[in-house]
């Protein structure tokens, strides 16, 4: 809350200075005309000042009106941020006790202070941020700052005032305050899981920038290695994001987080090669496809079949994909080429005794999803 009070309130020093002196000196003047002293009861007020000045003064930033962070973060009393704001309300919570000699009290009415705020918060348009993790903070504080204050007067030797009465009306703040903040917030306050949606986003980012690397290894295997990235493209499906990485020599597609590759299409498809045999358009698709799919190339060899005349002539090579012994609908095609007056490195090709590179120009993985097995439950 203090980092951000800081970073979204403009003149907050000033601001807080203002009201340290609106609200301290009629204070110290109201103690004295009062014979009483003056000192600790403008101390508190200066603190309660401060209180106003960082969590209730006007921003820009936060939350929609009307919603409050619920997230609970792992670090919710290591965090600097969280430190900050028991540090806030601590002071305020010893200064009390020390004026009022009512610890329980002063803790219960520290917490339902600390809930007011968070409720302020969220039902004013102030730019600020709602955040159960601030109120626990804050409680935190009110309570280490009374506990503070309670044994500084043990020390003085100076009883606290009418214990158990003290100890009832601690007790009863602090369960009247419970009920009707949990009856605001459950009518008036929409919970949002910030924590929950930074960490969410974040994993998606982490994900997508490691689907990128992974594609674009990919890409460049295949394709060699003077491959160039010129762009990238992600689509959400389910739980998988779907990458396809364009390249200076073609595209690549796949699923990511399953590392599966699902297309390709080179741009490099020059003419002027000889005709390929059987033998070479198979050993070049055998190679790629057990490298690539290994589920679709094991143990079987593919269909060959011509596609076009001449120097546009392309193989097409096709895998069909068996499970449990029985052919399924999924299959992997790839499409073969010969090549010639390549002057970059290509991954994927192998050289006949010719010279005439026999490259896997393309490829997609296609079909229905295999049909589950009769075996499983």
């Amino acid at each position: 809350m203090i980092e951000a009070s800081v970073a979204a309130v403009p003149g907050l020093l000033v601001s807080f200075l203002v009201l340290a002196v609106v609200v301290g000196a009629p204070t110290a003047l109201a103690a004295k005309a009062l014979g009483r002293p003056w000192p600790l009861r403008t101390a508190l007020a200066v603190q309660l000042a401060g209180i106003v000045a960082v969590t209730l003064l006007p921003g820009d930033a936060g939350l929609p009106t009307g919603q409050c962070d619920t997230g609970a973060p792992s670090y919710l009393f290591t965090s600097e941020s969280s430190l900050l704001n028991i540090a806030l309300f601590a002071p305020a919570g010893f200064l009390a006790v020390q004026l009022f000699r009512r610890p329980v009290t002063v803790a219960a009415a520290g917490a339902v202070l600390s809930a007011a705020v968070e409720l302020s918060q969220s039902a004013v348009p102030l730019g600020r941020s709602c955040s159960v993790t601030d109120l626990v903070a804050n409680a935190t504080g009110a309570v280490v700052g009374s506990l503070a204050g309670a044994l500084w007067l043990r020390l003085r030797r100076t009883p606290p005032r009418r214990p158990l009465r003290d100890l009832l009306g601690g007790v009863a703040l602090a369960a009247a305050g419970a009920v009707a903040v949990t009856a605001v917030f459950d009518s008036r306050v929409t919970g949002v899981n910030v924590v929950a949606l930074d960490e969410h986003h974040r994993g998606l980012a982490e994900s997508s920038v490691e689907a990128d690397a992974w594609l674009t290894s990919a890409a460049r295997d295949i394709y060699g290695s003077g491959t160039e990235i010129t762009g990238a493209a992600t689509e959400k499906s389910g739980d998988r994001l779907r990458i396809t990485v364009d390249t200076n020599r073609g595209s690549v597609s796949g699923w990511w987080p399953d590392r599966e590759l699902v297309s390709a299409s080179s741009s490099h498809r020059r003419g002027g090669a000889a005709s390929l045999s059987g033998r070479q358009v198979s050993e070049s698709a055998d190679a790629f496809a057990r490298r690539w799919f290994p589920q679709y190339a094991a143990g079987r060899e593919g269909v060959v079949r011509s596609v076009g005349d001449g120097v546009a002539r392309t193989y097409r090579v096709t895998y069909r994909r068996h499970t449990e012994g029985a052919m399924t609908p999924m299959r992997l095609d790839l499409t073969i080429a010969a090549v010639a007056d390549v002057t970059a490195d290509v991954g994927t090709s192998t050289t006949t005794g010719t010279g005439t590179d026999v490259r896997v120009i393309a490829f997609s993985v296609g079909g229905a999803e295999d049909p589950v097995s009769s075996s499983q439950p």
